[in-house]
């Protein structure tokens, strides 16, 4: 869309391009740096996102994009086979823990002097004939994962290495991560070789400036004292816009135009590829409660008493304990994590 105005216009140059039209009717207090003129539009501000004809195809990257979104890579067949999860020792005796009788007397007395209207005697005195154990099993099993992701991401052309179609970059799953320990969460990005090149800002489209929202690329806004009118009470003039009715834009400081933030004014931009490790430990519990009174939530409170412990690359489901809701817990958990995690992870151990 074209407007004619009946003034004349000298086009504005910077850097061999043109950025707009000068105002003759006001003349900006930044020295050496025009207004930029553009009417206002809703999409003033340009692209956010870059376009994909701005990105190469790289090899083995094919489903990369900018901003995340392709999802996490799945690891490759093993090149060897991978050890098999191996049943942990035979516990004929789990050696369930019990408490002694004064142990539990003595718990019994504690519980009566908490209550104002309780007598302690019967719990001092009283003959304990039979004690009959009510536990809390707690399964834990803990799956430590490797995950990959890629994304095209770029920053401000500074004279960086250019490598792109040098040759072939690495797999993403060829590109050695330092681990944390085991069980620990931890990331990691790393710029894949060989898929840095150079482009155009896509922002500012290769010119290093932007036009100034505030006042829309003008360089200045009508004078917020005396409303674009020059004057003041009346017939006084308005001596903050010095009659003029316009005042200079602070934020652009009378240019129109502010500097590119994507490309902090380069006019160019550095692509690549950024491969995100993660690792990341996945946990899930199975509680069997035997009408014990405790409450799950306090179960993190209390110490309670290791009863199996087996850390493998795979493990082997808990066998032949006491309860069975606890094996039965245990391989399905086992069977869930094998299946849930292999597919977009690299496990790494399991506990």
């Amino acid at each position: 869309v074209f407007h004619r105005y009946e003034m004349e216009y000298q086009p504005i140059l910077s850097q061999n391009r043109t950025y707009g039209i000068a105002n003759p009717g006001y003349v900006p207090a930044a020295e050496g740096a025009p207004a930029m003129f553009a009417p206002p539009a809703a999409d003033s501000q340009g692209p956010s996102a870059p376009p994909a004809s701005m990105f190469d195809s790289m090899p083995g990257y094919e489903g990369t994009v900018s901003g995340g979104g392709g999802g996490f890579l799945p690891p490759p067949m093993p090149a060897y086979p991978v050890p098999q999860p191996e049943p942990g020792p035979e516990q004929p005796h789990w050696n369930i823990p019990s408490i002694t009788e004064n142990t539990a007397r003595e718990a019994f007395i504690l519980f009566a002097s908490s209550k104002c209207c309780y007598s302690s005697a019967p719990a001092k005195d009283g003959v304990i004939t039979s004690m009959e154990a009510f536990n809390t099993y707690r399964y834990r099993l803990e799956t430590f994962t490797e995950s990959r992701s890629t994304e095209w991401s770029h920053e401000p052309y500074n004279g960086q290495s250019v490598d792109a179609f040098a040759q072939s970059p690495p797999g993403p799953w060829d590109i050695p991560a330092k681990s944390p320990n085991f069980f620990l969460n931890g990331k990691q990005i790393i710029k894949v070789p060989y898929t840095s090149s150079v482009k155009n800002c896509h922002v500012c489209v290769g010119m290093g400036r932007r036009p100034c929202k505030d006042c829309v690329g003008v360089g200045n806004k009508v004078c917020w004292v005396c409303k674009g009118s020059g004057f003041h009470h009346r017939n006084d003039v308005c001596h903050h816009c010095s009659g003029r009715g316009r005042e200079n834009c602070n934020h652009c400081h009378g240019r129109g135009s502010k500097e590119c933030e994507t490309c902090r004014g380069k006019q160019q931009l550095l692509v690549y590829i950024n491969l995100t490790v993660k690792w990341t430990n996945n946990s899930d519990n199975y509680i069997v409660e035997q009408s014990s009174g405790l409450q799950l939530d306090n179960l993190s409170k209390v110490s309670g008493k290791e009863l199996f412990r087996d850390s493998q690359y795979m493990v082997y489901p808990v066998m032949g304990f006491p309860d069975p809701t606890v094996v039965h817990a245990a391989q399905r958990l086992v069977s869930e994590h094998q299946g849930k995690y292999s597919q977009t992870s690299r496990i790494l151990q399991q506990v």
